[in-house]
């Protein structure tokens, strides 16, 4: 596979929306294959998020997609974390108190990999690193999870999503089988989400938000998914968006977030959505099933 060098298109436009309050699932509803439960960033309501003891904790729970975050370091690696700085999650202002306001990537490896990734969530988790996308594969790999990938804050790390697919591509991550039911790259960037798409048009895409009903059409030229916060989703959004087909020529889905208790997920269930991001993967695939 090679990639390719692909200049950025125009994004789109987040609205607001509204939570659907009915939770009696419709015929149409009981009728459709449950939401599939994502754990995000790991089952990270159960381990600190984004760290491999999540990933574990998510298997553990029989949680077969797992949702993390990946940006890039000052020496050019890929790291799994959330946030564009260090502190809320880690060691990094006992470690490094000079060194504020601790952005990932002012940051090498490293010096990344000294820090206490675990401590914050629970003494019991001490010593957790921030892994890199690598190591966050080859749990993956050994677990048999599949991904769906944020690329977080692509505007920060120029090039970055070339660097993502060229990763996962050394990994095995962009072969048939796992580019058909696998893997999923999202962002909130919808630059950075055609950019994947022209890059490398195999590997299926989310958008994290919810464009106007009219402008579905544009995303779904480069998105296989409109992925919006579950306060914004209505039933009458989901049936917009799955009218549209996507650029492999499937209805386009949605997974939404956060979702972290039964009540929501059921009401989100009745929406029609194909997926549901959770903190408490568990509870929701049981809410649902």
């Amino acid at each position: 596979m090679s990639i390719r060098a692909v200049a950025p298109a125009a994004g789109g436009v987040l609205l607001s929306g509204v939570l659907l309050l009915s939770t009696a699932p419709s015929a149409q509803a009981a009728a459709k294959a449950a939401p599939l439960p994502v754990a995000h960033r790991g089952a990270s309501a159960y381990a600190p998020e984004n760290t491999l003891a999540a990933v574990d904790r998510a298997h553990e729970l029989d949680i077969d997609w797992v949702e993390n975050d990946v940006q890039r370091t000052k020496d050019g690696e890929l790291v799994v974390i959330h946030d564009t700085t260090l502190d809320r999650t880690t060691d990094a202002e006992e470690v490094f108190p000079d060194r504020a306001p601790w952005n990932v990537g002012d940051f090498t490896l490293k010096e990344i990999g000294r820090l206490d990734a675990g401590s914050w969530f629970d003494k019991g988790f001490k010593g957790e690193r921030v892994p890199t996308l690598e190591q966050y594969l080859n749990r993956l790999d050994d677990t048999g999870q599949n991904l769906l990938l944020e690329l977080k804050s692509p505007e920060l790390y120029p090039g970055v999503e070339a660097e993502i697919l060229k990763e996962l591509d050394e990994k095995g991550w962009l072969d048939r089988g796992h580019v058909r039911d696998k893997l999923i790259l999202q962002s909130f960037d919808a630059d950075a989400v055609k950019t994947v798409h022209l890059t490398e048009p195999t590997v299926k895409t989310g958008f994290l938000g919810n464009p106007k009903v009219d402008e579905l059409a544009d995303y779904a030229k480069f998105a296989d998914q409109i992925n919006p916060q579950y306060t914004a989703v209505t039933k009458e959004y989901v049936d917009a968006v799955h009218e549209h087909d996507g650029p492999h020529g499937r209805p386009l889905e949605t997974f939404t977030w956060t979702v972290n208790d039964a009540k929501t997920a059921r009401s989100m269930a009745d929406a029609g959505v194909d997926g549901l991001i959770s903190n408490k993967p568990d509870v929701v695939r049981d809410a649902v099933s």
